[in-house]
Parts: structure tokens; sequence; C-alpha cells
């Protein structure tokens, strides 16, 4: 299943161990984000460090792994779905997922409810969801 994964679920999983992260290393899921997206990670590491009972070592293991499991893409890409993206999406800061996910032909993994409530040209699921459509308990 491909998703574009929204930078909250990351947050989530990176700050405690559950089911966010427990499907962030499902194989059948392949997940995609926006070129950006690690340096939002990069610009909140201190935040996350302090919220997580994490070592500093286990979060850099934990975003090298990440970035082996999340593919990338640049913005350049998404230039032909911005406009269309713009046109729907329930908040400016997400519409680089939403191109992406306009691109890639699939769903969004989210937390934010109002991506999901505010539209109806992207498919969003929350991570209880993913869950229950995995077969996960």
């Amino acid at each position: 299943m491909d998703l574009v994964v929204d930078a909250n679920v990351i947050f989530a999983a990176i700050i405690k161990q559950g089911k966010s992260h427990e499907l962030l290393f499902d194989e059948r899921i392949h997940l995609f984000a926006p070129d950006f997206f690690f340096a939002e990670f990069e610009k909140h590491s201190k935040e996350i460090l302090g919220k997580t009972e994490r070592s500093e070592d286990e979060l850099n293991q934990l975003m090298n792994a990440l970035k082996t499991k999340i593919i990338i893409t640049p913005l350049e890409e998404l230039l032909p779905y911005l406009d269309e993206a713009e046109e729907f999406c329930p908040d400016p800061d997400d519409v680089a997922y939403f191109s992406l996910a306009l691109k890639m032909k699939c769903a969004i993994w989210s937390q934010d409810k109002a991506l999901k409530e505010k539209q109806n040209r992207v498919q969003v699921y929350s991570t209880n969801e993913l869950f229950r459509m995995l077969g996960q308990s």
C-alpha cells in the first residue's frame, strides 16, 4: 500500500513506541513524503528529544531507518499538482502532501481530522484505520 505520510504521524512514532511506530516498518506499507520532510525533524529535534524516552543515539538510529523507508519526492515534481491541491486542501501547510498524493494517486496517512473531514478528493487514513485495514490487533 502506497501512502503519503504526514509529519504528525512520524512525530508520534518517534516520541512513543506504539501503533504508528509499528506501522511505519510494516513491509506492506510504502511511504512517500515531500523533500522538506526531514528538515522539519531536524528543526524540531531538541523538542522531540525532550518528549521521548529514547536516547539521542536511539533517535538518530530511528531517523536513519526512516530515511531508508520513506521515499522523498522533490518539490519540483509536485509543481504540476499544486494548483489542484490548493483548491481543496483544508490547510495551506499541507498542500505539498496533497500534491504528492495526487501525483502518486494514493492516500495520506495523517492524524489530522480536518484533512479528512474538510475535503473529499484524497483519501486520508488515521493510524487506527490503517491498523484495522492491515489486520493488526
